[in-house]
């Protein structure tokens, strides 16, 4: 991909992963600088008429009631931004910020912000020039990202800190260097810069697409884990058939990459819960997370400006309460914290002994040892993390602004929150190849396909358990090798999931 053209357009997850690597360049569709300009024409005519508009020649929040002068609203525009610099903490990775700048020139290219075709020109620069903001991620509520946008539009001012070269630097060092000069801000340019939700979206993107690969991992620890149990595939047969749309594409995924492997059916009847519903799991998670991709990439291509021009008029718009992807992720939490307890249940079973003649605590016969016992706490421990980030934030309630605000998603927040998610999940999917690889080794079973793949990854980092040894370090290097990028290529390439591999570009 050696270029990209923005045109108010729905944005893809390569797109996106493609403009956070920072190696291809952007640029702006005539037509989409057209609606721009036209949108402009709106304000400044709704201007000169004497109206009066939120944000452009009045105050916001709660000095709303406050008229600008025309001699004051530059001071207004600037301050106004910097007002809003106030975010703390770690910043975001440069990724998602090159991310977050691309989505906000994307929905300014709908035409309907308003803002001046200098502003958005001003958001490209910082891409091809690759001069990005450090957005310090604490201090946003989710009613538009202000206190996280706020740091991108005060770098346009030539104040903050920027990464450039790998370093990070004032703005007002780096400007002279790259060519970039200071932006003095038109009316509505301030409110255009910092009140929409650029950089929760580009987050929430960085998210979904981080939970679809520990999904896919996961996927395959599953795998790893049946075979050496013994489960029953019958079950999975079954759900290519009766199973909702995605759990028939799991049932017949778990189906088809197994078929080659000799596989010993340890059941009786019926195999334990976790095992047999391996289809509906998944089914359910995948098919949500990809529903919840589409919701954000929506979000891309639509404007949540506040006020937006329709038609030649200036009109106060809600849109920037950025509730149907808040609410979406939130959907996500709930899903993946029923893959972690089926992650749980499967570690158990592997433990707890008894399958296919498993030892309890996955100790070797004659082995001197306490084994897994210890280490089935941590998994315990991630599970529990992830179900404590499913109680729904978005309903909360938080008065500001003179008592009269009180909607907010907290979409930063919710995002933070499935963040924490996938790095438990990760560290879950670590652990369960490295039982199942006990268990594995201790049967004898000569493992095939995925298996095969995850059992030769979990030896390159830890060795079968004979006598008890520390492996915090053990199991944080698997993880770190199970999430790599190359790691996942491979499982790909082994066994496809085809229309969701190529929806989040894996």
């Amino acid at each position: 991909m050696s270029g990209i053209v923005l045109d108010s357009q729905s944005l893809t997850f390569a797109t996106l992963d493609a403009i956070g690597s920072g190696r291809v360049s952007v640029s702006l569709s005539p037509a989409g600088m057209a609606r721009v300009r036209k949108g402009r024409e709106g304000v400044e005519t709704a201007i000169a008429r004497g109206e009066t508009i939120y944000g452009a020649n009045t105050g916001v929040g709660a000095m709303k009631d406050t008229d600008w002068s025309e001699d004051e609203i530059g001071t207004f525009n600037l301050g106004l931004v910097h007002a809003h610099h106030f975010g703390t903490g770690a910043p975001f990775p440069v990724p998602t910020v090159r991310k977050a700048i691309a989505i906000r020139i994307n929905t300014a290219l709908t035409g309907y912000a308003g803002c001046s075709p200098e502003l958005v020109e001003a958001f490209l620069a910082l891409l091809n020039k690759d001069v990005i903001p450090v957005v310090r991620r604490t201090g946003s509520i989710g009613c538009a990202d202000i206190g996280l946008m706020g740091q991108i539009g005060s770098v346009l001012t030539g104040v903050g800190e920027v990464y450039y070269q790998g370093l990070r630097r004032k703005t007002s060092d780096v400007f002279p260097e790259v060519g970039i000069s200071p932006l003095r801000l038109a009316p509505r340019d301030a409110l255009a810069s910092l009140s929409v939700n650029g950089v929760g979206y580009a987050a929430s993107a960085v998210a979904l697409r981080d939970a679809a690969k520990v999904l896919r991992v996961l996927m395959g620890t599953a795998l790893m884990s049946s075979a050496t149990l013994g489960a029953a595939r019958a079950p999975w047969r079954s759900a290519i058939t009766v199973g909702c749309a995605m759990q028939s594409e799991i049932g017949r995924w778990l189906t088809e990459t197994s078929s080659d492997w000799d596989w010993k059916d340890a059941s009786h009847v019926q195999d334990p819960l976790s095992l047999r519903m391996l289809p509906q799991i998944f089914g359910v998670a995948v098919a949500e997370i990809a529903r919840i991709g589409a919701v954000v990439l929506k979000a891309t291509g639509r404007s949540d400006d506040n006020p937006v021009v329709v038609e030649g008029e200036v009109l106060t718009s809600g849109g920037s309460l950025p509730l149907e992807v808040a609410i979406a992720i939130q959907a996500g939490q709930l899903v993946l914290a029923h893959v972690a307890r089926n992650i749980f249940n499967r570690c158990v079973l592997l433990a707890n002994g008894g399958r296919r003649g498993l030892p309890v605590n996955l100790v070797p016969s004659g082995a001197v040892a306490t084994g897994f016992g210890p280490a089935l706490k941590l998994v315990g421990d991630l599970y529990i993390r992830v179900l404590s980030m499913t109680s729904a934030l978005s309903p909360q309630s938080l008065v500001v602004a003179d008592g009269i605000e009180d909607e907010a998603a907290f979409l930063p927040l919710i995002v933070e929150r499935l963040e924490r998610q996938v790095e438990a999940l990760k560290r879950m999917a670590a652990l369960e190849a490295l039982f199942a690889a006990q268990g594995t080794d201790i049967l004898g079973d000569r493992p095939e396909g995925v298996a095969a793949l995850l059992h030769e990854i979990t030896r390159s980092h830890s060795g079968f358990y004979r006598s008890d040894r520390p492996l915090s370090s053990e199991v944080e290097a698997l993880e770190e090798d199970l999430a790599a990028t190359g790691t996942l290529s491979r499982l790909v390439a082994a066994a496809p999931l085809p229309v969701f591999d190529s929806f989040f570009a894996l």
